[in-house]
């Protein structure tokens, strides 16, 4: 990381289909290896499959819907003070939740052996949405952390 100066955000371009950057956000998480076309198609067949699911119309609300539901608002971050290491809970900047969500939503997907991407992407939106999941524990598992280390809050830098 330089010390010079920070890095510039890029912008990043909406999504074909939706026009939404949250798509191509997620579209960009779930790509390996740059095969963009195949993560395309596992966004797009997981939404389609959304939509079945919950018959509620667009799935990129359904997403927002999940996202919301997923989002950390606090976490910890180790501070070295004195030969001491705590863990100082800190709030979190709107894009590293959202990045956070997303990627924990796709390990959460991955983790589901013996089912295809697509449908096991769709599984833990629908589990987002609805509040419930493993994503929704961690998510809730950050929260218990940060609220059992707030005695250190006074460290915050």
């Amino acid at each position: 990381m330089s010390r010079r100066h920070r890095a510039t955000k890029r912008e990043r371009l909406p999504d074909v289909r939706h026009n939404s950057t949250l798509v191509a956000h997620l579209v960009n998480a779930v790509m390996n290896s740059g095969k963009r076309t195949t993560a395309q198609r596992i966004v797009y067949g997981a939404f389609e499959k959304v939509s079945e699911k919950l018959e509620k119309g667009d799935p990129v609300d359904i997403l927002l819907g999940a996202l919301e539901n997923v989002r950390p608002k606090l976490e910890v971050k180790s501070r070295r003070v004195g030969g001491a290491t705590y863990q100082v809970p800190v709030e979190i900047p709107f894009e590293r939740q959202e990045s956070l969500a997303l990627r924990w939503i796709l390990d959460a997907a991955g983790s589901r052996k013996g089912t295809p991407m697509r449908e096991a992407l769709a599984a833990e939106i629908v589990d987002a949405y609805n509040n419930t999941g493993t994503v929704v524990k961690k998510k809730d598992d950050v929260h218990k952390m940060a609220q059992a280390n707030r005695a250190f809050a006074h460290l915050r830098w």
